[in-house]
C-alpha cells in the first residue's frame, strides 16, 4: 500500500500552522492560572514516568470527543477559555492534536514541541502518576 500522506508530512504540516512552545517557555506557564496542561500519552505512559504537574490526562485517542460541547464525552476543562497547553513524549501526536482541536475552533491552544521527554530531560517539575485500581 503506498500512502500518499506520511506521518512525518502530517506532523510537519501541523507545525506549520500551530503554536509550539519550548519547554522554557512552558515551565514559565506553569503557575499561570489561565493555563491547562494537558496530557495526552497513554495511560501506561503516564504510570511510567509521570507528568507535569496538575496535567489534566486526555488520551489522545478521545480527544475531539472530549471538546465537542455537542458530544456526550465533552469535559468542562476544554470550555473554560483557558490557555491549552498539549504535550506528549517528544511533541508529535501533541503538533496533530494542537492542529486538530485548532481546525474545530478551539482556542488559544498550542504544545510542549520537545515533548514530555524533553521537559523531564531540562530537569522541569514532574510528578507520579499512580496506577489506577482495576474495578
Amino acid at each position: 500500500m503506498a500512502l500518499t500522506v506520511t506521518h512525518k508530512q502530517l506532523v510537519e504540516k501541523a507545525l506549520e500552522e500551530v503554536e509550539t512552545l519550548t519547554t522554557e517557555a512552558a515551565e514559565d506557564l506553569l503557575q499561570d492560572p489561565e493555563a491547562v496542561f494537558v496530557d495526552l500519552r497513554d495511560p501506561r505512559e503516564l504510570e511510567r514516568e509521570g507528568t507535569i504537574p496538575n496535567a489534566f490526562h486526555a488520551p489522545r485517542g478521545m480527544i475531539e470527543f472530549w471538546i465537542d460541547p455537542t458530544s456526550p464525552y465533552y469535559k468542562d476543562v476544554f470550555g473554560s477559555g483557558k490557555r491549552l497547553v498539549f504535550f506528549c513524549q517528544s511533541g508529535w501526536r501533541s503538533a496533530l492534536t494542537t492542529k486538530t482541536v485548532q481546525d474545530m475552533g478551539l482556542s488559544p491552544v498550542c504544545h510542549v514541541g520537545e515533548g514530555f521527554r524533553g521537559w523531564k530531560d531540562s530537569g522541569a517539575p514532574t510528578q507520579e502518576v499512580v496506577k489506577k485500581k482495576s474495578s
